[in-house]
């Protein structure tokens, strides 16, 4: 990799970092109800791909037009790592050291939310109970529960990685 070219995914990665951290703080900040909504969740992980994608594309932009699969693999992989990474630092801080009573405040409201989404399905009382039993004996901010959720989020990033570097990819033709 070329030094543009890994500083190009840093710096990215670096911004998304910022921007996750920011829209953590400010949800905390507004009303930390938002930290359980669905809708939210999934504009921030469209977020994430989407820096994600910008990155690829600025990689194949510096590379000429240029990207391996790998290359472009890796520009998204490095991107969203960096990212998430400096969310989850600034996650565990404001959560464990500035205000460990939200923390407990989100996980009230995640049982409540899942106690209504399974009651809705018609889900058995006893598989609810277990449900709300898993969620209390697990702290989702504390340093295990943070790389946990850290780990499973690269996992399915690297399998939209996966598919963006599929697209993105393009080869230098070869001279015969």
């Amino acid at each position: 990799m070329e030094k543009s070219f890994k500083s190009n995914a840093i710096n990215y990665g670096l911004y998304l970092g910022a921007a996750l951290s920011l829209i953590t703080v400010a949800i905390y900040a507004i009303n930390l109800d938002l930290m359980v909504n669905m809708w939210l969740g999934i504009c921030l992980l469209l977020v994430v791909i989407g820096f994600g994608v910008v990155s690829t594309a600025k990689s194949k932009s510096i590379l000429e037009g240029y990207i391996s699969f790998k290359d472009a693999l890796t520009s998204y992989v490095f991107t969203v790592a960096i990212g998430i990474a400096i969310s989850t630092v600034v996650s565990y801080i404001l959560f464990n050291f500035i205000d460990p009573e939200a923390a407990d405040y989100i996980k009230e409201k995640t049982i409540e939310m899942t106690v209504e989404m399974l009651e809705g399905f018609g889900t058995p009382s006893e598989t609810i109970a277990k449900s709300v039993e898993d969620i209390e004996n697990q702290n989702q901010y504390g340093l295990a529960g943070l790389l946990k959720s850290f780990a499973f989020g690269m996992i399915f990033q690297i399998i939209i990685g996966l598919i963006v570097a599929a697209i993105m990819k393009r080869n230098k033709p070869q001279d015969a």
